[in-house]
């Protein structure tokens, strides 16, 4: 799926309806409602890249600037205008991670102290490593160095 029949895409074109909190015209990243009834909290809100790509993995370095920022403002936002006491911030980047829409997007939920919600994972993947995982990961970190500036 690329850019032409992505949801998050047609949005942004203008196409369908959204609920937009943060759309500022020349900007690398927005922010919308989802859908009511995917929404986990009072203020639950996506920040997605302008750019399309697909998952953390093929972001460019400033799509995943310019949302980490806008998290980070939602956030703010949250805690200021809602009374929230602290955010979630959660991402699936890949179908066996739970990806549902093949766009990157954050969701920041907005949490207070005892409102119900279980955000966090309590299972463990039962995914065996074959070989030493941190070498394996330190080897796969230096060939693919970040780039100048970032």
């Amino acid at each position: 799926m690329g850019p032409d029949d992505c949801i998050f895409c047609s949005l942004l074109a203008g196409v369908g309806r959204a609920e937009w909190m943060l759309r500022e015209s020349g900007a690398d990243a927005a922010a919308l409602l989802p859908l009511p009834d995917s929404c986990l909290a009072p203020g639950h809100t996506l920040v997605i890249p302008t750019e399309h790509c697909v998952g953390v993995q093929d972001a460019s370095p400033l799509a995943l600037h310019a949302v980490n920022d806008l998290v980070q403002r939602v956030a703010q936002a949250m805690t200021s205008a809602l009374g929230a006491e602290g955010v979630n911030v959660l991402n699936a980047s890949g179908t066996a991670a739970g990806q549902s829409v093949p766009h990157l997007h954050v969701h920041v939920v907005p949490r207070w102290a005892g409102d119900g919600l279980d955000a966090w994972p309590t299972g463990r993947s039962s995914h065996g490593a074959r070989e030493d995982v941190r070498s394996r990961l330190n080897q796969a970190l230096a060939a693919r160095p970040r780039p100048d500036g970032i």
